[in-house]
């Protein structure tokens, strides 16, 4: 696990934005639900996860473009 090549490297960074993501969006919900945000707000906090979500899955499309092109 010491090093590891370059795509390991980005898999494993993006494994932990995803969780930082969820991690971050099952907080802010429930820190909206508390302080009874507005219903826009929460639907902002929702849309910027989903947009990390998004980011997320093109990484994931790039490494597994990388891990194709480099298979042998």
């Amino acid at each position: 696990m010491a090093g590891g090549t370059d795509l390991e490297r980005r898999g494993r960074r993006i494994a932990l934005l995803i969780a930082g993501i969820g991690v971050a969006w099952i907080a802010v919900t429930a820190l909206g639900a508390a302080l009874d945000w507005s219903q826009r707000l929460r639907a902002f906090f929702d849309l910027a996860a989903l947009a990390g979500f998004g980011y997320a899955l093109w990484q994931i499309y790039g490494l597994w473009r990388d891990r194709q092109e480099h298979k042998d």
